[in-house]
């Protein structure tokens, strides 16, 4: 159902390190570049993520409650997205660990502070 998924930043190059880190993790690479933004995908795969500077000039916000999940193989490539994160400037939102009875998750946030989790189920 989702296409893609953009998140807002005020320093792209710096955004950029972050992203391209935790996709090389993810076996994916930049999909799309312009000036204001880049975008990570497989063509024609699953949904992407977009870093931008926003559109209007105003400085890019986090929203409260918005989050955006990545989807892992394996418990391993959990802990790894997690790692990188936090390598490459991220912050820690929540470590790697079992949610429930099967839901292997880690929370995280990107250099500008928008949240992400990667997760496996199994």
């Amino acid at each position: 159902m989702i296409g893609y998924v953009t998140l807002g930043t005020n320093d792209l190059e710096r955004g950029a390190k972050f992203y391209d880190a935790i996709a090389a993790a993810m076996g994916v690479g930049r999909m799309m570049e312009m000036e204001r933004g880049i975008a990570w995908a497989v063509p024609g795969g699953a949904a992407g993520i977009g870093l931008m500077k926003p559109f209007d000039g105003k400085p890019a916000t986090v929203g409260n409650g918005v989050m955006v999940a990545l989807e892992a193989k394996d418990r391993e490539q959990v802990d790894t997205l997690y790692r990188i994160a936090l390598e490459n400037g991220g912050t820690c939102e929540g470590p790697p660990g079992l949610r429930g009875d099967s839901f292997y998750a880690a929370y995280f946030r990107d250099p500008d502070g928008n949240k992400l989790n990667a997760f496996f189920m199994g």
